[in-house]
């Protein structure tokens, strides 16, 4: 049986209870990891999935926490520490969509998704700096790992989207900034970035055959991402295996940030 690798880490993944955040949570445990599954409105799903875990062998803990706020981070890594005693991973996957044209969008909606998809991730990377300096070496040659969840659309534009997508490009230069900072320090900080994945949020785009027939035109590969394509570029960014990685946004998307209406020369 080969080494598994995340043996002896700690993790945090926001919004883990479904979609991206259950396929991560799964795969680092298979992986050896330890895991706090964030949750903020779905409790069931949460200690679920950490039921799920423990079943199958591994150790997790299911923590409610609003990413936005603040004390609420700092008590879910505080949770996670006396549950595990240290943390080693953060993947600051929670988010949401509120959709409209812009000159219907409200305020509220624009806020909302900037607080969970940018503020949230800030603050979540914000703690796990602090966690990792404070705690002696762990099992990796890196003192930590952080994880942003971007979006191919942190590249393409999204008309009727405008809040998110300034969200996840928000979320590609903070992932850099916060890289190059902290990387004297040890502590590698890359993002995900997928495309068409088949999970609740999106169910409008692949649940009938027509709808499906006109995403494939925005995927060259041809088929729609799973939430298990994710993981697994989650579980080699939180590996060892990426140690020389830091800085980078991996794109996991069959292909759609290639722009492929210009296949044709436009």
């Amino acid at each position: 049986m080969r080494e598994r690798l995340l043996e002896g880490c700690a993790a945090i993944v926001t919004g883990g209870s479904s979609g991206i955040g259950a396929g991560i949570c799964r795969a680092f445990a298979r992986e050896g990891a330890k895991v706090a599954i964030n949750y903020l409105s779905a409790p069931a799903a949460a200690e679920a999935m950490a039921g799920e875990i423990r079943a199958a062998g591994g150790e997790a803990i299911a923590v409610v926490a609003d990413v936005a706020n603040e004390s609420q981070v700092a008590a879910m890594f505080d949770a996670t520490e006396k549950a595990f005693g240290r943390i080693d991973i953060v993947v600051a996957n929670a988010g949401i969509q509120s959709d409209a044209p812009l000159e219907t969008m409200e305020l509220s909606q624009w806020n909302a998704v900037i607080a969970a998809n940018l503020t949230g991730q800030f603050l979540c990377a914000r703690e796990a700096a602090r966690r990792f300096l404070a705690q002696p070496a762990g099992p990796s040659p890196a003192r930590g790992k952080v994880i942003c969840m971007s979006s191919v659309h942190e590249v393409i534009p999204w008309a009727g989207h405008v809040n998110y997508t300034a969200s996840k490009g928000g979320v590609h230069m903070m992932m850099r900034s916060l890289a190059q900072e902290l990387a004297p320090k040890g502590i590698r900080v890359n993002a995900i970035a997928p495309g068409a994945i088949r999970t609740p949020i999106n169910r409008s785009a692949w649940s009938t055959p027509e709808a499906a027939a006109k995403l494939m035109e925005l995927i060259p590969y041809g088929r729609i991402g799973e939430p298990e394509d994710i993981a697994r570029a989650a579980v080699w960014l939180a590996s060892d295996e990426s140690d020389y990685v830091t800085g980078a946004t991996l794109f996991v998307d069959g292909g759609m940030s290639l722009y492929p209406g210009f296949a044709g020369n436009g």
